[in-house]
């Protein structure tokens, strides 16, 4: 097999020392660098590389028209082309993985690239941003791992052996990628299931029941990027369904909460035609860092899950704008789809006690009545498709069983399913 080749993505202008030096670790290990300049404004770096003016081409722009440009607009033009250009490598049968190096605009500029690049192609960054919070934006629904440089870029005994370790695990992943790309891989159907804590029992025997009927599981973390990657796999034709018990996200996307997945949730699945079953699990509440709640939700009901999350109490008008919310995305959907709703409740939480933010008990987390809006605007909105409200709770297990068998026959029914298998 030939060695694998691996891009190397840096703003030459400023990096390139860095870049050769990663360069120079790849070739040690039996990889072939590609390197890509993904500079902003244009220079006479010496080397051999891809130029960025090459990238800014892709975009339909002139490099020398980037330098007057805002930054942010300018490395939107590079990332557009970066796209072009990898892409075509990757279709073409000259990529194997990728290692980008930078600090914040330059991770901006090289995991912007990257995410556009097909699941499971190795995606390496290294980047000092790869230590703070912001490196869930970089990373988003993609599968890029971040290497912390622990200091700015300019090299010494430490940032040195920190791209010599990701350049080897890059050329070490590139090598995996091109033989199981080689390989001959039998196709299971691959589901999709949102998760959580407060969801667990539901999930796991969901799972267990998809896996006896010989479907293959992939669980979503319903924390923003777990929503995120579950609608980009079924855009791109991964999932073969989904069984949604944990939309939980939808809460945070209405008011503000830290765990939102965004405009796009519960509607990659739709647009992909693949059948889905949804469950307003833990819709419940919104999450909050703590100490960090906004003021207008100061008076509600809170239950800290941990000293850094606050969970807050879904009221009854919330409650009727996700109904809503939940409804138009379901109107759209190309597939067919099965919503089941828990009337003893939506998450595990339901069994403790709701408090404020100083501590003191202000009544049970089982509030019945807010739970009933959601299905009330759900029916009030919902154009087809199947709703029903089964007298049990989330985590019974009468109610995974539900789910499951709402999938197995939508399976059947689209010939989705694996054969010899439950739903074959």
């Amino acid at each position: 097999m030939p060695d694998p080749i691996v891009a190397i993505l840096a703003t030459l202008d400023s990096k390139g020392e860095e870049a050769r030096c990663a360069c120079e670790a790849l070739r040690r290990a039996g990889a072939v660098p590609r390197l890509v300049d993904t500079s902003c404004r244009p220079h006479a770096a010496p080397g051999d590389y891809l130029p960025a003016g090459r990238l800014a081409g892709e975009a339909g722009r002139r490099w020398e028209e980037l330098a007057p440009m805002e930054r942010g607009a300018a490395a939107d033009v590079i990332i557009a082309g970066g796209r072009k250009v990898l892409s075509a490598w990757f279709r073409e049968g000259e990529l194997a993985g990728v290692l980008g190096l930078g600090g914040a605009n330059g991770a901006n500029i090289a995991c912007g690239i990257m995410r556009a690049l097909p699941p499971l192609l190795p995606k390496v960054m290294v980047s000092p941003v790869a230590a703070t919070a912001a490196v869930q934006w970089f990373v988003a629904e993609s599968d890029i791992a971040m290497f912390p440089s622990i200091g700015d870029f300019s090299l010494n005994r430490f940032t040195r052996a920190i791209i010599e370790s990701a350049s080897l695990a890059a050329a070490a992943m590139a090598r995996g990628w091109a033989t199981r790309s080689g390989a001959a891989e039998k196709k299971i159907p691959l589901v999709g299931v949102s998760s959580f804590g407060g969801t667990a029992a539901c999930v796991n025997r969901v799972e267990a029941r998809l896996r006896e009927a010989g479907f293959e599981v992939i669980l979503f973390h319903a924390s923003g990027p777990g929503g995120r990657a579950l609608e980009s796999l079924a855009r791109l034709g991964e999932l073969a369904g989904v069984v949604d018990v944990t939309t939980h996200e939808m809460t945070d996307l209405l008011v503000g909460g830290v765990y939102s997945a965004g405009e796009g949730r519960l509607r990659g699945a739709g647009e992909a035609g693949i059948p889905q079953v949804v469950v307003p699990g833990a819709l419940d509440h919104a999450n909050f860092w703590a100490g960090q709640v906004p003021e207008a939700y100061r008076g509600r009901a809170f239950f800290r899950y941990n000293p850094q999350n606050l969970l807050m109490r879904t009221n009854e008008e919330e409650f009727e704008a996700l109904g809503r919310m939940v409804a138009e995305r379901l109107n759209a959907a190309k597939g067919p789809f099965a919503v089941l709703i828990p009337k003893r409740g939506y998450s595990e939480h339901t069994k403790r006690a709701a408090h404020d933010l100083e501590g003191r008990p202000v009544g049970p987390w089982l509030q019945p009545e807010a739970d009933a809006a959601f299905a009330r605007s759900l029916r009030a909105h919902l154009k087809r498709g199947r709703a029903e409200e089964l007298d049990l709770h989330i985590n019974d297990p009468a109610f995974a069983d539900a789910c499951a068998d709402a999938f197995l026959e939508m399976a059947r029914a689209g010939a989705g399913a694996p054969a010899g298998g439950e739903g074959g």
